[in-house]
């Protein structure tokens, strides 16, 4: 019995394994797609259906106390995530935009729930009419292919930021800081710790080359877990500090805290807190009034400053685009001053969707130094170890993404044929605007 792609997604999945072989790999991404696309089209009306039921209950809802409980009675669904269906349907009536755009099947259920909770307990130095536009920033960042739960996340913690109050944001709260140590009863010691976001980039940027993953001598790749590498790292790097404190480097440079912020955005006064506006007439996440750390995103201005009290200060010329301009482009090796042009201007792997930070990147000449590529600016770009090994044309796979800078100075990102036939630029995973 023969398959259509057609039939993959609105029939029945018994049997079906037995016969997608059938289908070509272009018709297997298609169904993929097809079916998550439905998904969020029937997560939508099932809240829809769920919240218009909680508004007009019958015997069988109140005698199941609540729609959430009915709809886990008579579903295979967890009390827990009826609730949250529930829950979601109410929250979303006061904020017809977030609706709008969740019914539209252009935002997720989980990114949903995070911007309705932003707007249910915004920051309380924000103005109501502040509201509307916050709104437009978090929707920008929970649509399309590109949205990721830590692009949502990263937008409100920069909004909590920029609309700083007198009190103290939780994630700089020092008094919050907890650090448990105890030993078990077969003689392991368990730690748990709940820190501030400096504490915790600190911590982080120490830990960072010691949990890469490293190939054994033969090349096998690591086969440790990622909580496995870190409670390696973290055993090394008590051993260093016990050893007179010595540290490796950490992406060409001793660890150490970074927080990138703009010039103005430094100086002692809020003029700049003023809403920004992008060339385009969007405003862009990258240019509100807050520090920034590679590890853990934002960071309040009135936190920022007081670290400038007391630091080394790295000055980056940046052109009307917000790209670096060059510096000491005669040599083949990215110099130190270079990097920290890149990491300004890329902030970690540039390929389109990786979240990979900078201290795990390496600096790829867009045209090749045997070739003539000179290393300057408008011939480098971050890329992770994977990505950068895909541009040197990775074993096996078909095709050749390019990279060119844009008119923005910025990397764009050209797919090969076939991943997009009519190659459409992509912009890089750091030009994320509304």
């Amino acid at each position: 019995m023969s398959v259509l792609l057609s039939d993959v997604v609105s029939g029945s999945a018994v049997g079906l394994r037995g016969r997608l072989w059938q289908l070509t790999a272009a018709e297997l991404r298609a169904a993929a797609i097809e079916a998550s696309a439905e998904i969020l089209r029937l997560e939508a009306v099932r809240v829809a259906v769920v919240d218009e039921l909680s508004m007009r209950p019958d015997d069988q809802v109140i005698a199941s106390r609540g729609v959430g409980c009915w709809l886990a009675a008579n579903t295979m669904l967890q009390v827990r995530d009826g609730k949250k269906i529930a829950a979601l349907g109410a929250a979303l009536r006061p904020f017809p935009a977030v609706a709008a755009r969740f019914d539209g099947e252009d935002c997720s259920f989980e990114h949903a729930v995070l911007i309705v909770a932003f707007c249910e307990s915004p920051p309380k130095g924000m103005p109501d009419e502040a509201l509307p536009r916050c709104i437009d920033l978090l929707l920008a960042a929970a649509s399309g292919v590109e949205a990721t739960t830590t692009k949502v996340r990263n937008v409100i913690a920069t909004l909590e930021r920029v609309f700083e109050s007198d009190e103290i944001p939780p994630a700089e709260d020092v008094d919050r800081n907890e650090l448990r140590i105890a030993s078990t009863l077969n003689g392991r010691v368990v730690v748990r710790g709940d820190f501030d976001a400096l504490t915790g980039e600190m911590l982080l940027s120490a830990l960072s080359n010691l949990t890469m993953p490293t190939p054994a001598p033969d090349g096998t790749p690591d086969s440790r877990s990622a909580a496995k590498r870190t409670a390696d790292g973290f055993t090394e790097l008590i051993r260093r500090y016990l050893d007179c404190a010595k540290t490796g480097t950490d992406g060409g440079q001793r660890p150490h805290v970074n927080v990138h912020i703009n010039a103005r955005d430094l100086a002692e006064h809020r003029d700049c807190a003023g809403t920004p506006a992008a060339p385009d007439g969007g405003a862009a996440v990258s240019d509100l009034d807050v520090g920034h750390m590679p590890w853990l995103g934002p960071l309040s201005v009135s936190q920022t400053r007081l670290l400038g009290c007391d630091c080394f200060l790295s000055t980056v010329l940046l052109d009307d685009h917000g790209a670096p301009l060059d510096a000491k482009p005669g040599k083949r090796l990215v110099s130190a001053e270079q990097r920290v042009a890149l990491i300004a201007r890329d902030k970690g792997c540039a390929f389109p969707g990786c979240a990979c930070v900078p201290a795990w990147t390496d600096a790829h000449h867009i045209r090749h130094w045997a070739n003539g590529g000179p290393t300057v600016m408008n011939n480098l770009v971050l890329l992770c170890r994977s990505h950068h090994r895909l541009m040197h044309r990775k074993s096996g796979f078909v095709g050749k993404w390019e990279i060119r800078i844009g008119a923005d100075n910025k990397p764009w990102f050209i797919p090969p044929p076939s991943i997009d036939p009519r190659q459409h630029p992509r912009p890089a995973n750091t030009t994320f605007k509304t």
